[in-house]
């Protein structure tokens, strides 16, 4: 057979790496294909620039459009990132008859849709294996592995920044702005932080997960979404004294309501796998009805993890190159036709735990008053702790641990809590799951 001629988008980390996987690995990657693939064109803003990769017989270009262009390229592989044009060289491509491969969570999350309506339209194939968790493959474990299975729910950690912070804190007893820092100086942290503190990284992620484990559409839009900036050094003692570690986990769980997609810190038993999930390595759980918790687990980030799930995609592409397009796996699991528009719940209709953190004045009945207003909303009490005010000071910090309830009754016990005369500012809440196999 001929090779597959392939043409890369951007020669940064990623774009570098997999440069690097394909050469070094051409003889293997040609076995398992059952033919020969070759990077033959790349483009890069910077023509000059000293790379990571071997650049040696690939055709150089500062123009995305000479690769989408050239009638011998098959698989054009988009490793730049971001939207807005990258979105229009995508769909551009696709309407050419090639093939794409893309690491580009947030193009997938927000334009998914179009794209594949447009990838079914021309008979062509959009994977994106790399989107998510770099080098774990989650969407092939998700979409291929248990597709026997009804996914009743999944929790990941999977922006690795803000779990190497959360680790940070609990490993050394260090305050969030200082590890931040360090993230930043270390390059795990971009100079905004925003997309990867504030969770919504992992909302992309999550998106797209969501949608391959229940067959709906992408709806990045309806993903309830915070960051784990309000997290302090003293929540993760006292949850660490609970039984308990703080993880920034996107969860997506199937309910008789509907689902719930969410994106929050969340405090799960140390006991639990992904609890001791440390640094900046990504993980996720998937529960199946037939197969029960499956651990998937690995770096989500770097030039060579992210590679290997981009070669994965090509060398997929390259297998399918001769197939019924009608016979393909479905981008996102399921044929388009079957996709459910099953509802997504608004946040005050998740149901869980959480743990509750408040000041109060060291005065008779404060805690009976807290208590009195859960009861109130049909709030249980798990465990509480109750710290004695230190010499010279007259606010003694209350930890509270629920059982499962309705968030807006949790959200009303808050504002009435908050609203007592010997509440100090504001209730810190975090959520808990103990990830049961349930």
């Amino acid at each position: 057979m001929k090779p597959v001629k392939v043409g890369v988008l951007g020669l940064g980390t990623v774009g570098g790496g997999t440069v690097n996987v394909l050469k070094r690995n051409a003889a293997e990657i040609a076995r398992r294909a059952g033919r020969e693939i070759i990077i033959t064109r790349a483009s890069a803003k910077d023509l000059n620039k000293v790379r990571i990769c071997d650049t040696e017989g690939i055709i150089l270009s500062a123009d995305p459009m000479d690769i989408i262009n050239d009638p011998e390229i098959e698989i054009v592989v988009e490793l730049i990132g971001g939207g807005g044009v990258v979105k229009d060289w995508i769909l551009k491509a696709l309407e050419n008859g090639k093939h794409v491969v893309t690491a580009n969570k947030s193009l997938i999350a927000l334009h998914g849709n179009e794209i594949f309506a447009k990838a079914s339209e021309k008979g062509v194939i959009v994977a994106f294996e790399a989107a998510v968790a770099g080098g774990i493959p989650i969407i092939k474990a998700i979409r291929e592995g248990l597709a026997g299975n009804e996914i009743e729910w999944l929790a990941g950690i999977i922006n690795g920044t803000g779990n190497f912070i959360l680790t940070e804190m609990r490993d050394k007893g260090r305050d969030f702005d200082d590890v931040l820092a360090e993230a930043q100086a270390l390059g795990y942290a971009e100079a905004d932080p925003t997309f990867d503190v504030e969770g919504i990284d992992a909302a992309h992620k999550l998106t797209i997960l969501a949608s391959i484990a229940f067959g709906i559409p992408l709806q990045f839009d309806k993903i309830y979404t915070e960051g784990i900036s309000r997290i302090t050094r003293l929540d993760v003692e006292y949850a660490e004294r609970l039984g308990y570690r703080i993880k920034h986990l996107g969860i997506a769980r199937k309910t008789p309501e509907g689902i719930e997609l969410r994106v929050h810190p969340t405090l799960i038993p140390e006991r639990r796998l992904i609890a001791n999930v440390n640094g900046v390595m990504n993980a996720i759980v998937v529960r199946g009805d037939a197969v029960g918790n499956t651990l998937y687990y690995g770096p989500g980030a770097g030039a060579e993890p992210t590679a290997s799930a981009v070669v994965a995609d090509i060398v997929d592409v390259a297998r399918a190159l001769t197939s019924d397009p009608e016979n393909r796996v479905p981008h996102l699991a399921f044929q388009a036709e079957s996709l459910s528009d099953i509802l997504v719940l608004h946040p005050d209709n998740f149901k869980t735990s959480y743990y509750l953190r408040l000041c109060t004045e060291d005065k008779p009945g404060v805690l009976a008053d807290v208590t009195r207003i859960l009861a109130d909303h049909n709030i249980s009490i798990e465990a509480i702790i109750q710290k004695e005010a230190l010499p010279d000071e007259t606010l003694i910090p209350i930890i509270l641990l629920t059982q499962i309830t309705l968030e807006k009754e949790m959200n009303a016990a808050i504002a009435a809590i908050e609203a007592l005369d010997t509440v100090n500012g504001k209730v810190n809440r975090i959520r808990l799951e103990t990830l049961e196999n349930k």
